[in-house]
C-alpha cells in the first residue's frame, strides 16, 4: 500500500486527513504542492501556489488544505502537471480541466491568462472521452478512448506534433504517422513526446538533444516518428523522465534510451543513448516502470515485488539498478527523487491487498499453509507440493512417481546443504536468488543436477559479481565441474588478469591436479607466463 507520508509535504496533515486520502499528487519545483482526493470524492489542495497552481482562484500559499468545489465529485482518473507549474486532470466521464501557468497556452483555452481555478477543456475535446492525460515542462497531451491523441502549448521543439514549431493555443489532434492508428498510452517528457499503439509500435517527437525520442539520431523531430528500434517488441507501458525515456515490453523487458547525465538509463556507465538498449537482462521480468518529466530517476518492479532504482538519487548518480527495501515504485521518488514529486497519481487503498506472485512469496517455509516439509541439515523447510510440481520438472517427476498413500510428509535431503536448498526451494517461490558466490556454487550443482537452466544463470550472474581474487579458482573449479562454459571463460579471464595476486592464494595450490596443468596449459598459450 502507498504511504502518502513518505513525502514531507503530507507530513502537514493530520491522521485524520491522512487516513482520508483515496489519491493524490505531489507537484511543483520544489514539490511543494499536493492535492488529493478523499473517500467521500472531495478534492483538497494545499502548498506553495505558485502560478495559482492550486486553483483555488487566489494566489495565497496555504499549509491548511482548502477544497476544490468544482471537482468535487468530478472522480478524477488522470492527472498530471506541468513545471511551471500547470495542471491537467480527466474525470471518469471524460471530461479535462486545467488551471496554473499558462504562459504558453498550456491550459488549452486560447489564451495566456493565468488560469486561477480549474475550468474545463473543451475545444475538440467536449465531444471525446478522455483517458488519460499527460503534460511536459509547457506542453499538454490528452489522450481519447477512440484512441486520438491531441496536443496544446509549447511548441518550440515540435512537443506538440502539429509539423511547426509555433505554440498551440488550444487542444490540436495529432495527426501524420498516427493517423488512423489506435494509440493506448502516452508520456511527456520536459519537451518531448511518446506514444504506445494497440500493436505494441512507439512514436516520439519533440526535443530529441538528447537521443530522447530513441530514433538512432539526436535530431528534433516536428511530427511523430516511429521508434524502429524497438520493431521486435510489444511495447506495454512507456515513461518520460527529464530527457531520457523508458519502455517495457509485454514479455517484461525493460529498454532505455535518452539522456544519462545521472546513470538515468541504468547501462553502468553516463553515456547517452540515441537508440533504445535493454537493460536489467539478468534480473526477474519487470512489471512496472516509473519515470517523471520533472526528475532524473528511475525506477522498476519486478515480477516478485522487488523494487529497483537508478539516475539520481538525493544528489548521488546510481548508475545500475539498485535493489530497494521499497515494496512499491511511488516510494522511490518520495524518498530519492529530486525535487520528491509524485510520477503518477497516488491510489491510496486501504486494503492490504497481496498479487498472485506477493501471495505465494508470503506462503513460503509457511507451516500454517503447507503440506510437506523436507528436512536438510536438521532444519525443515515447509512447502506446497502443487507449487513445487507447477515450477519444477524434477518435483513433476518425483510426486508422479509416488502413489498418494506412499507420499511422504518429510523428505530428507543430504546432497545439498540447507542454505543451498532453501535458496532453491525459495526461488520457486520468488523467481530470484539472493546467496554469496560461495553458496551459489552449490546452487549451481542443483541446477544442473535438476535441470533447471534459468536457475543456473542466474547462479552464473551471482558467482561472475562475487568474483575476488581469493575465490577465484575456487569458482574456475567450480565452473568446469558444472560445465558452465560462459562461466568458465570468465572466471579464466578474471584470473589471468589478476594471475600475480590468484597464485598466492591457497585456492590456487589445492587446485585439483589435472584443472591446475589445464589452466597453466592455457594461460601459457595467452602469454600470461612469458615472464
Amino acid at each position: 500500500m502507498v504511504d502518502v507520508g513518505k513525502w514531507p509535504i503530507f507530513t502537514l496533515l493530520s491522521p485524520q486527513e491522512i487516513a482520508s486520502i483515496r489519491k493524490a499528487c505531489v507537484f511543483g519545483t520544489s514539490a511543494n504542492e499536493a492535492i488529493y482526493v478523499t473517500h467521500n470524492d472531495e478534492v483538497f489542495v494545499f502548498g506553495l501556489n505558485c502560478s495559482n497552481c492550486l486553483g483555488t482562484g487566489d494566489n495565497q500559499s496555504t499549509i491548511v488544505p482548502k477544497k476544490l468545489e468544482a471537482l468535487c465529485g468530478k472522480k478524477i482518473k488522470s492527472l498530471s502537471y506541468g513545471s511551471g507549474p500547470h495542471v491537467l486532470l480527466s474525470t471518469e466521464d471524460g471530461m479535462v480541466y486545467a488551471w496554473g501557468h499558462n504562459g504558453y497556452s498550456q491550459l488549452g483555452n486560447g489564451t495566456t491568462n493565468q488560469g486561477i481555478a480549474p475550468i474545463q477543456v473543451c475545444t475538440n475535446l467536449l465531444i471525446k472521452q478522455v483517458i488519460e492525460v499527460a503534460c511536459g515542462s509547457h506542453h499538454s497531451m490528452a489522450l481519447a478512448a477512440d484512441g486520438e491523441v491531441y496536443a496544446w502549448g509549447y511548441n518550440n521543439c515540435g512537443q506538440v506534433g502539429s509539423g511547426s514549431t509555433a505554440n498551440q493555443p488550444t487542444p490540436r489532434k495529432v495527426t501524420n504517422c498516427l493517423h488512423i492508428k489506435r494509440v493506448v498510452s502516452i508520456a511527456c517528457g520536459q519537451t518531448s513526446s511518446m506514444a504506445v499503439l494497440d500493436n505494441g509500435e512507439v512514436y516520439g517527437w519533440g526535443y530529441n538533444g538528447n537521443g530522447q525520442l530513441g530514433l538512432g539520431n539526436n535530431g528534433n523531430q516536428l511530427t511523430p516518428c516511429r521508434v524502429a528500434a524497438l520493431h521486435s517488441v510489444c511495447v506495454l507501458q512507456i515513461v518520460c523522465g527529464y530527457a531520457h525515456t523508458l519502455a517495457l515490453t509485454d514479455e517484461g523487458l525493460l529498454y532505455a534510451w535518452g539522456a544519462n547525465t545521472y546513470g538515468q538509463l541504468g547501462t553502468g556507465n553516463k553515456s547517452n543513448l540515441l537508440s533504445p538498449a535493454q537493460i536489467m537482462v539478468e534480473k526477474e521480468r519487470v512489471v512496472e516502470i516509473a519515470a517523471c518529466h520533472s526528475a532524473h530517476t528511475s525506477a522498476a518492479k519486478t515480477q516478485g515485488g522487488h523494487v529497483y532504482m537508478w539516475g539520481q538519487c538525493r544528489g548521488q548518480s546510481v548508475i545500475l539498478p539498485h535493489l530497494t527495501h521499497f515494496s512499491c515504485t511511488d516510494d522511490v521518488f518520495a524518498c530519492f527523487a529530486t525535487p520528491a514529486v509524485t510520477w503518477r497519481l497516488l491510489s491510496v487503498e486501504h486494503e492490504d491487498f497481496l498479487t498472485v506472485a506477493e501471495s505465494l512469496k508470503k506462503e513460503f517455509d509457511s507451516p500454517d499453509t503447507a503440506d510437506l516439509k523436507f528436512r536438510v541439515d536438521g532444519k525443515y523447510i515447509h512447502v506446497h507440493k502443487a507449487v513445487l510440481k507447477i515450477r519444477c520438472e524434477h518435483f513433476r517427476t518425483m510426486f508422479q512417481s509416488y502413489w498418494n498413500e506412499d507420499m511422504k510428509e518429510v523428505i530428507e535431503i543430504d546432497q545439498f546443504s540447507y542454505p543451498v536448498y532453501c535458496a532453491f526451494l525459495q526461488y520457486l517461490y520468488t523467481d530470484t536468488v539472493d546467496l554469496p558466490p560461495e553458496d551459489a556454487i552449490g546452487l549451481l550443482d542443483l541446477a544442473t543436477s535438476y535441470c533447471e537452466n534459468r536457475l543456473k544463470k542466474l547462479c552464473q550472474h551471482i558467482i561472475k559479481r562475487g568474483i575476488t581474487v581469493e575465490n577465484a579458482f575456487s569458482l574456475l573449479s567450480a565452473a568446469v565441474r558444472y560445465d558452465a562454459e560462459d562461466l568458465e571463460e570468465f572466471c579464466f579471464k578474471f584470473c589471468v588478469n589478476h594471475l600475480t595476486e590468484v597464485t598466492q592464494t591457497a585456492a590456487f595450490w589445492q587446485m585439483d591436479g589435472r584443472l591446475l596443468k589445464e589452466f597453466i596449459a592455457k594461460a601459457s598459450k595467452c602469454g600470461a607466463f612469458k615472464n
